[in-house]
């Protein structure tokens, strides 16, 4: 144990009396770009505003905005206290948001974006799971593709994400619990010629007419890919487009094949909209996971919701996610 006569010293925040309105002064001035509007948008005085932010550029010792005739505008050091003054005060707006839904008998609201995939095996018995013990939660889903839930969940708008983690985000931010590799299998219309013929290979299916994952996709570059190692072109006759409902109605009035998650073509095979053509694809997605962010603690609402998709999950995919702890970075 420590020294207990050494005392830890007060972070700087506390040091300096960082007062909320001049987090709101510094989040209306990079906003407004002039202390006149700004003081006015806080109903501040002027020389008020002037000294807030004086107080605390001279407790720092830097100078947050740079001054000039035609108004401010923020330095790096501004730019960088800017950004996590708006994640503060957001920060403070969802818990008062929270405190009023508890008082008014609800247990809280959460966002859950995910590809989908896992919004067909894992999202409904989770929802469910909570529903049971909290039915007044309100649950919001969003059914999208990797890129656009992670930059929803950098907003804030999500609380958790079931998707990949895609380049070009800060993963240093994020936090990534795989649940499953994602094959892929291929689907056509029930009576589709194919269904009937015997070890089909990518050749022969390279002569069909495709509706193919649109450019960019987290499929294309996996299927193409495909027939580039079998020394083949790739399909001539394609369609492209990332629509379950398009390419299922487009493949029943059709002779058109397509490629899905396995997952999928299971689910739709099930109930008779389409077939899984007989061929084992040397062809894989990569993994996805539960995606949550790193420098954001979970409500109380939002962690039950994640308990009980770790423990779908792990039922449905055969992973162990219970040594994780709900929320913890």
């Amino acid at each position: 144990m420590g020294d207990p006569t050494v005392l830890t010293p007060l972070p700087w925040y506390l040091r300096a009396r960082l007062k909320p309105r001049q987090l709101l002064l510094l989040v209306a001035l990079a906003d407004e770009g002039n202390i006149h509007r700004a003081s006015e948008l806080l109903r501040m005085a002027q020389p008020g505003a002037s000294k807030l932010l004086k107080d605390l550029e001279d407790m720092l010792g830097v100078e947050l905005f740079e001054r000039h005739s035609r108004g401010m505008r923020p330095t790096w050091y501004g730019d960088s206290l800017i950004r996590h003054a708006r994640m503060v005060l957001a920060t403070l707006e969802e818990a008062g948001e929270e405190l009023e839904s508890l008082k008014a008998g609800r247990f809280g609201r959460v966002g859950i974006g995910a590809v989908t995939s896992p919004a067909m095996s894992v999202l409904p018995a989770a929802i469910s799971l909570v529903k049971r013990e909290q039915p007044h939660l309100q649950i919001s889903i969003h059914i999208e593709t990797s890129d656009l839930l992670l930059e929803r969940l950098g907003r804030g708008e999500l609380d958790m994400v079931i998707g990949r983690v895609v380049e070009r985000f800060d993963t240093e931010l994020l936090r990534f619990e795989r649940l499953s590799d994602e094959p892929v299998s291929v689907i056509a219309r029930n009576g589709h010629p194919l269904l009937s013929q015997q070890n089909l290979t990518l050749a022969e299916l390279e002569q069909a007419a495709w509706v193919i994952p649109p450019v960019g996709s987290v499929l294309r570059n996996p299927f193409d890919q495909m027939f580039r190692q079998a020394g083949l072109d790739g399909p001539r006759v394609t369609v492209e487009s990332a629509s379950l409902l398009f390419i299922t109605k487009m493949l029943q009035e059709s002779d058109f094949i397509a490629v899905v998650a396995t997952e999928i073509a299971n689910y739709y095979a099930k109930h008779g909209m389409v077939s899984i053509v007989p061929i084992d694809l040397p062809c894989e997605m990569e993994p996805f996971g539960l995606v949550l962010r790193k420098d954001r603690l979970l409500s109380p609402a939002a962690t039950k919701v994640l308990t009980a998709l770790r423990q779908t999950a792990s039922a449905v995919y055969g992973v162990d996610l219970d040594s994780a702890l709900p929320g913890r970075a």
